[in-house]
């Protein structure tokens, strides 16, 4: 039985999932500067979550809740969901808190071009127009120089929108039959023995207190925020929902600014703007396609 929709619910789930994330991305960059490989990170990221999560429900009797049909379609959302947590987490490392998060934010963008090749849905001059202008924003923060953009970051930064859009469509499909609880779990499930074996060339022997606190802390923030993330799909439509993501820019670039002391340059002021109003007109074209649903009308 599909779940009721509770717009204005998802959209304060969502707004607080990106606060989470803000702080995880936070997180994640001081480890790298803690001198934590990124595999390791990965690892922590994905076994603490998990246990946690398998514990609470074992305290509660309700193990039941991870009970699920579609195991494989757990397992496909598990490997492409790998490797957009891989890049995303990893662009941190590499660019500015400010500026990885406003490359997340083209996955909109992706995911028309996504719509429209994989899917052969038809795209209007709205959705086109949002498209170009997301992309003129990417080669304005970009810049003629490249000096605070450089070339692995923006293509890693770039490759994580891809996956997000990817990730996303899949999370709405599963929301429709899984709870959040099981989508979270599998996840992790799935996800944590491949990358247990990473651990043999890349995990630290021990870490200081200091170390592991960040550790734990990016298991909290990840856990809560993927969780909000999903619930918010359940109860929300992606196009409708996808508006609270931009809040993720104000907490980065005060995040940048107090943790790290890095300030935005221009490029970056004007290109964000661009980019964030391109997914802006690409959430409010999905918004009146929905609601015209059942209807004929043009292409958006």
């Amino acid at each position: 039985m599909p779940t009721a929709q509770r717009p204005i619910y998802a959209l304060g789930l969502r707004l607080v999932a990106m606060l989470a994330l803000s702080v995880m991305l936070l997180l994640v960059k001081l480890t790298g500067e803690h001198g934590i490989t990124l595999p390791e990170t990965l690892f922590w990221r994905q076994l603490l979550p998990g246990l946690a999560l398998l514990g609470w429900l074992a305290a509660r009797g309700q193990l039941g809740r991870v009970r699920t049909k579609r195991p494989w379609i757990h397992a496909r959302r598990a490997l492409i969901g790998g490797l957009g947590m891989f890049l995303t987490l990893g662009v941190v490392q590499i660019l500015p808190l400010a500026e990885a998060t406003v490359l997340g934010f083209t996955a909109p963008i992706f995911a028309v071009l996504l719509a429209v090749v994989l899917l052969g849905e038809k795209v209007g001059a709205w959705r086109w127009t949002a498209v170009l202008l997301g992309l003129i924003g990417i080669m304005i923060i970009a810049g003629p120089d490249r000096a605070h953009l450089p070339l692995n970051g923006l293509a890693t930064g770039i490759g994580a929108a891809f996956m997000v859009a990817l990730i996303s469509i899949q999370l709405r499909d599963l929301g429709r039959t899984e709870e959040p609880v099981s989508i979270v779990f599998w996840f992790s499930a799935f996800c944590a023995p491949p990358l247990a074996l990473f651990m043999l060339w890349t995990g630290l022997p021990h870490h200081d207190l200091a170390g592991w606190a960040m550790l734990g802390g990016i298991g909290a923030t990840g856990l809560a925020a993927q969780l909000l993330m999903t619930a918010a799909l359940r109860y929300g439509s992606v196009s409708s929902v996808i508006v609270m993501d931009y809040s993720q820019f104000g907490w980065a670039t005060l995040w940048g600014w107090l943790v790290f002391a890095h300030v935005p340059p221009a490029q970056t002021w004007i290109g964000a703007p661009a980019i964030i109003a391109a997914g802006l007109i690409i959430a409010w074209r999905e918004q009146v396609r929905g609601s015209a649903a059942g209807s004929r009308s043009p292409a958006a």
